[in-house]
């Protein structure tokens, strides 16, 4: 018998245990409140992840973790041997963050599956939410780690060539908190689940100028990372004359606005490109750099597109070694592919936002999100809810009960519709 789906005066958010919960989560950090700091396998990461844990089991979820630790949390459906249907996200935090990046997800997860407990409902298919390892690039220096293992776009070579700061490989911190087994067993396999969806916050301000309750993702941009390293030649700034110099920063600079520039020109309001580290050796006012190294992102939905950027990026770093007199090192860090949405689940957002009589606006993610990877391996959607000032990353940021209650509820008919098909 295919379960009836709640209706939405049956189906409600207890948005004040669900605050309180963010609240508690929040206080686990190693900075002090507001600000949040949780940096993967550190004994704060392990007591938030306990604590959740605790909440999963309380709810009567079956809890299992695997060799990096991402964290599986099963409501068992009538039919148990169909690909469940899954949500989450993270709970890791960078230095000095917020309190809703991540969290909203996993908890608003939780609380979507127990509203629908509540509103007697039983899922045909199992309903899994996922709490993922190091979504923070932080400590190993590579975002959204739990799920490109699971994806299978990063293998478990990484356990011994990613290190942390102190030299600590991934495998020595996974298992000193106590992930043991292979990494290889980390991957799933592409049928493993019927869907996935993710809720979060949007980043960014685009819903609260608009008004709008919920955002439905339609792709996520995915980035595009290289590493320019410009070799000079240094010495002292007032014996060097200006025509004979060969100043490294120079043309590193020349390289930064050229970045700009092939961004600006796809005349694309997707494509974006920001250089976002830029070190100086020997960082001295009384001496000319001898060498600099450029971090640069380049993001769009068009793969192609963004390919473009990268390619007049590389034409400047080459003209600008001509034309000073400096060798550049190009470096490609990375080149994940842009993620588009699975249009059926696209339509059941959108049906679920109109059940619920919410407004929405469909919109593109510019931030990457662990769904970029599980879309690899299932049909994906994306529900974002507004943040204030379109603040992340910071102690400030913040959303408001209202609208996590919002976006927990359309999550919420989005897992009951997914889970009887």
């Amino acid at each position: 018998m295919t379960p009836s789906l709640p209706q939405p005066p049956l189906l409600t958010i207890d948005i004040e245990t669900l605050t309180t919960e963010l609240q508690a989560l929040a206080a686990i950090s190693d900075a002090t409140t507001p600000a949040v700091t949780r940096i993967v396998f550190s004994d704060t990461d392990l007591r938030a992840r306990a604590w959740l844990k605790d909440r999963c089991q309380a709810a009567g979820l079956t809890v299992r973790e695997d060799a990096v630790g991402n964290t599986f949390a099963r409501w068992i459906g009538h039919e148990p041997d169909l690909p469940p249907v899954a949500t989450g996200s993270h709970v890791d935090a960078i230095p000095n963050a917020g309190a809703y990046d991540g969290t909203v997800g996993v908890l608003g997860g939780l609380e979507a599956i127990r509203a629908l407990t509540r509103a007697g409902f039983r899922p045909r298919r199992s309903v899994e939410l996922i709490t993922f390892t190091a979504e923070e690039p932080t400590r190993f220096g590579i975002g959204c780690l739990g799920s490109r293992l699971i994806a299978g776009t990063l293998d478990a070579s990484a356990g011994q060539r990613l290190r942390d700061a102190d030299g600590a490989t991934l495998d020595e911190c996974r298992e000193r908190a106590g992930f043991q087994g292979p990494l290889s067993s980390v991957r799933l396999a592409r049928d493993t689940y019927a869907a996935f969806l993710e809720l979060h916050i949007e980043q960014g301000p685009l819903l609260e100028r608009a008004g709008h309750d919920i955002g439905v993702v339609q792709a996520i941009a995915a980035p595009a990372t290289l590493r320019v390293v410009v070799e000079g030649i240094g010495g002292h700034a007032g014996a060097v004359l200006m025509p004979d110099r060969h100043d490294a920063f120079l043309a590193a600079a020349e390289i930064a606005l050229a970045t700009e520039a092939a961004a600006k020109d796809t005349g694309a309001i997707d494509t974006v490109a920001t250089v976002g580290v830029c070190e100086l050796f020997p960082g001295a006012v009384n001496s000319i750099p001898s060498r600099v190294r450029l971090d640069i992102d380049v993001r769009d939905i068009d793969e192609k597109r963004r390919d473009f950027v990268l390619a007049r990026i590389i034409d400047a770093c080459h003209a600008n070694s001509t034309r000073r007199g400096v060798s550049v090192n190009i470096e490609p860090l990375n080149a994940d592919p842009p993620a588009p949405c699975a249009s059926a689940i696209i339509d059941t957002l959108v049906a679920a936002c109109e059940r619920r009589g919410q407004t929405y606006a469909r919109m593109i993610s510019r931030a990457y999100h662990d769904s970029l990877f599980m879309s690899r391996i299932a049909p994906m959607g994306m529900i974002f809810i507004p943040c204030r000032g379109g603040i992340s990353h910071r102690p400030d940021e913040y959303a408001s009960p209202d609208a996590i209650a919002k976006g927990v509820g359309v999550l919420a008919h989005a897992l009951a519709e997914l889970s009887v098909d």
